[in-house]
């Protein structure tokens, strides 16, 4: 039994250790209240919307009984610099009433909202079989003068059972929520519907065992990348409500093992309504942890478990560096950023933790190199992920390096350069400049027609005359020398003697060039 509570105790350390690597947090001064404030929602640029039961001079004030504050209204703020909700006002007066509203999710253009309020339509506050008012969740469309329709219940609403907590994801074909509906495992539990083209809704799904409990399951927000973040009470954590994230897949409808958020996120008291943005690392949380002006109250956070993934790209053959090749970040298989080596060869890319990368390099006139990798919960690291391109100008031919040209091809008896050649012959001094401590031999070769004196000396000129012009376009006489062999390797059944067509005998007539050295 010690043993068991020992890891229980190094698990909770560990992950404490973890967080604090991972997130710094600032409580908000200048948005929360002595009563409850939490649930924000992004909302337009730079703006959010959060529940506030904060006294209003323009408001009733009307009373909730359980926690002697005024019904929660959704407010909207302008988020500072600093991460601060600034400049809150009350956010519709078509959207509040004298009840509770909280917690809102928008489609991508804002022109929809999905929220939570007591069972409270057309001025009717309605209650269930046993005495009890519901939450239920409510949809409004902006219209052009900015004010928002009359909101409309969600099809799937019921007055025996609570229905609320929303959340869309990116794509917005699907729609999660919290309910205590029967079938439910816990006393609340995460469902999805799935959002049709034609805009209804289908049916409840729990989101299953591997997500919700047998207690509760609170305050889902499914960010832009497909990471479920969750409340609930129902899981080993640091006491109350516990924050948790779960990465989902098959369209939304599967989730990886949960794993909280550690110790800095979550606290001894309930830590709830997470929402991230991820692209700038930061985002918002609620806690009613010591510390806090009075009831609820929300944090700020900036995500600091960021990575370093960099590395230098490199020529396969020589080793070389290739500055200005072209280095591509994916994540999830979505591409993120693109650089451009540097001088040297390197590049970099800061990275998140916890997520799935590659990083492809490529250059014009080099195959392409990948390299995939996870990241880790630790801070900091630097990941070498170097990146080496094999020059399609190279090949390798049995146990030779020789620079890949097209055929330089030679007429019968002759040793002038062809029209033809000269392309190809461009191409060895493009490569001979790409590597200045290149060392080239070029080889000549003949047909097997004419005497082997006669052919051995056709091919030294052929050498020669190959060599003069490669020299002339300005690359040194010592990087390059020249050979010819005559008749002696022919590349094909055309010896002396066989009967052969022009094409077959002009295969035996090129110059081929062998990398000696890179350096």
């Amino acid at each position: 039994m010690k043993k068991i509570i020992l890891l229980i105790v190094l698990f909770a350390i560990n992950i404490n250790v973890q967080a604090q690597e991972r997130y710094q947090i600032k409580h908000l001064t200048q948005v929360n209240s002595e009563n409850s404030d939490f649930g924000v929602s992004y909302y337009e640029e730079n703006q959010v919307i959060f529940a506030s039961s904060k006294k209003n001079k323009n408001r009733k004030n009307k009373v909730w009984k359980k926690n002697n504050q005024p019904f929660l209204e959704l407010y909207k703020g302008f988020i500072a610099l600093d991460g601060e909700i600034v400049n809150d006002s009350l956010f519709s007066n078509n959207i509040n009433t004298i009840y509770h509203e909280s917690n809102a999710a928008f489609a991508n253009d804002f022109n929809t909202i999905y929220f939570t309020r007591n069972n409270y339509t057309h001025d009717e506050f309605v209650k269930d079989s046993t005495g009890l008012n519901r939450i239920k969740m409510y949809t409004s469309v902006r219209v052009k003068d900015g004010e928002w329709t009359d909101p409309e219940e969600m099809p799937f609403n019921n007055d025996n059972y609570s229905v609320g907590h929303p959340t869309i994801n990116k794509e917005e074909n699907k729609l999660y929520f919290i309910s205590d509906m029967p079938g439910s495992m816990g006393e609340t539990d995460i469902y999805y519907v799935t959002i049709n083209d034609d805009g209804t809704y289908g049916l409840p799904i729990n989101a299953g065992a591997t997500i919700n409990t047998m207690s509760k399951e609170m305050f889902p927000f499914i960010s832009d990348s497909g990471v479920l973040y969750f409340a609930t009470d129902g899981r080993a954590g640091f006491g109350g409500l516990d924050i948790f994230e779960s990465k989902s897949s098959n369209n939304g409808t599967s989730f990886s093992e949960p794993q909280n958020l550690g110790g800095l996120i979550n606290s001894p008291k309930d830590d709830f309504s997470f929402v991230i943005n991820e692209e700038k690392h930061n985002g918002y949380f609620s806690s009613n942890r010591d510390g806090g002006l009075g009831d609820d109250d929300i944090y700020y956070f900036e995500e600091t478990c960021l990575q370093l993934a960099k590395g230098v790209v490199t020529d396969k053959k020589s080793g070389a560096l290739l500055p200005r090749a072209v280095v591509t970040l994916f994540k999830d298989g979505e591409k993120v950023s693109s650089v451009i080596a540097d001088q040297n060869g390197a590049y970099s890319f800061t990275v998140n933790c916890e997520s799935n990368y590659k990083v492809v390099g490529s250059k014009e006139g080099y195959k392409g190199d990948e390299k995939t990798f996870l990241t880790t919960l630790l801070s900091n690291l630097g990941i070498d992920l170097p990146l080496v391109l094999e020059d399609e100008s190279i090949v390798s031919v049995g146990n030779k390096d020789m620079i890949k040209i097209d055929p330089i091809y030679f007429d019968l008896d002759k040793s002038f350069i062809r029209p033809d050649a000269v392309m190809e012959l461009d191409k060895v001094v493009d490569v001979m400049n790409r590597y200045p401590g290149m060392i080239v031999q070029l080889g000549s070769h003949t047909d097997s027609r004419n005497t082997d004196a006669y052919n051995q000396a056709l091919s030294n000129r052929r050498a020669a005359s190959t060599l003069n012009y490669i020299t002339s376009k300005g690359i040194d006489r010592t990087r390059i020398f020249g050979q010819g062999y005559g008749k002696t390797q022919l590349v094909n059944k055309c010896s002396a003697g066989v009967v052969c067509t022009e094409e077959e005998h002009q295969l035996n007539r090129r110059t081929e060039f062998v990398i000696i050295r890179y350096e």
